[in-house]
Parts: structure tokens; C-alpha cells; sequence
């Protein structure tokens, strides 16, 4: 079932993820070891051409965010705690040491 009220254009920033950028970025800031993963991942994440459009910043579509939290915690406007944060990022550097290289050069 679909929420009633006007849905938030594609590209606009979700309210989870503002509301939770600085749990995020402090669970980051306080692990100097994953602050390469966490750009990397936020490189992945972030959509194409991403500075030209408001925000200006590279944050996830609203759908791919949401997608995200529901596969994870099965709501869409669920929040990440810092241990999930930095859990995903150990996951993302541990598979990316074992993955084969991505073509064009794009880890």
C-alpha cells in the first residue's frame, strides 16, 4: 500500500538519510582505516552526473536509499545505527579485497 501525500521527485535527498547523514559520518570519522571504502561506496552510491542537479551533493536516489533500508531492515524509513554502518563498510573492504577488478578500472 502506497503512503497518500505527494511523493518527493526522484532525486531529492530522503528524509532518513538527512536525518541520519551524521550518525553516518561520525561512525566513518571515528575509523580513519574505512575512510577510503566509505568514499569509494559513496561513489557507487551517488547518482551519475550528481553535481548538477540540487543538492549538489552525492547522495543516493531516494529510491535506491529506500530500497536499500527495506532490503536491510525492512522499512523504508528505517535508520542505520553506527554498528550497521561500520559493519557494511568491513563488508565492502573484505569482498573488495577478493573481488576481481571491475572492468575499466572502476573498483
Amino acid at each position: 500500500m502506497r503512503p497518500s501525500g505527494p511523493t518527493p521527485p526522484t532525486g531529492a535527498v530522503p528524509v532518513s538519510l538527512r536525518r541520519d547523514a551524521a550518525t553516518m559520518a561520525t561512525a566513518v570519522l571515528l575509523r580513519p582505516d574505512l575512510w577510503l571504502t566509505a568514499l569509494g561506496e559513496l561513489r557507487r552510491m551517488a547518482p551519475p552526473l550528481w553535481w548538477r542537479s540540487s543538492p549538489h551533493l552525492p547522495t543516493p536516489d531516494r529510491r535506491l536509499w529506500e530500497f536499500r533500508m527495506v532490503t536491510a531492515y525492512g522499512r523504508a524509513d528505517a535508520a542505520p545505527s553506527r554498528a550497521d554502518v561500520v559493519s557494511f563498510l568491513e563488508w565492502c573492504r573484505a569482498t573488495a579485497a577478493t573481488s576481481p577488478p571491475r572492468p575499466g578500472g572502476l573498483g
